[in-house]
């Protein structure tokens, strides 16, 4: 629970920054890069979580990745993270800023899972399906899942919208697992 304070605190304040300087867009880019090299980069967290490395190599790494590829104010930020000893939560402080950006702007996250990869008519009949029922912008994630035989699921906002051939096979198997023409007998 400490980690989800530090991160909503960190990300307010640069929220908060990147409002009163009108950067919001780019410092939202920003954080979506920064979150994007955290996910994909397991050794870069492990070395941010390691309490034995200097937080001068830290900050060294940061500037190394960042510098040239994001705003002024979301490098003094990211700077000013490492120096309080925070790099660890460098991906979590991304994620709440995101969040409080999506809230800001009243964009919704919506995540469509299919069988096979989704042409961009049916990304846009998502899209509009969801917005018209949100009444929001719409930031679509996809996911392909062979696994799901065909159809689709669409998750937004807590809701889930469930299609899918593999979870209505299952309702069959649930349904024919019970007799109901058996004499209770």
């Amino acid at each position: 629970m400490e980690g989800y304070r530090i991160n909503i605190n960190y990300a307010k304040a640069l929220f908060l920054v990147a409002g009163d300087t009108s950067q919001l867009d780019a410092v939202c880019d920003d954080m979506r890069l920064v979150n994007k090299v955290c996910a994909e980069n397991h050794l870069l967290v492990t070395v941010f979580a390691n309490p034995v490395i200097p937080e001068a190599r830290k900050l060294a790494i940061v500037n190394e990745l960042f510098e040239d590829k994001i705003s002024k104010v979301s490098m003094l930020f990211l700077r000013f993270v490492v120096r309080k000893r925070r790099s660890v939560n460098l991906r979590g402080i991304s994620n709440a800023f995101i969040e409080l950006y999506r809230a800001e702007k009243g964009i919704v996250l919506s995540h469509l899972v299919t069988a096979t990869e989704p042409d961009e008519a049916t990304k846009d009949s998502v899209e509009k399906v969801v917005g018209d029922y949100t009444r929001k912008a719409v930031e679509l994630t996809t996911q392909v899942d062979p696994s799901i035989i065909g159809g689709f699921s669409v998750s937004f906002d807590g809701n889930m919208y469930d299609a899918r051939i593999s979870s209505q096979i299952a309702k069959l198997r649930k349904e024919f697992s019970k007799n109901v023409y058996e004499s209770k007998l």
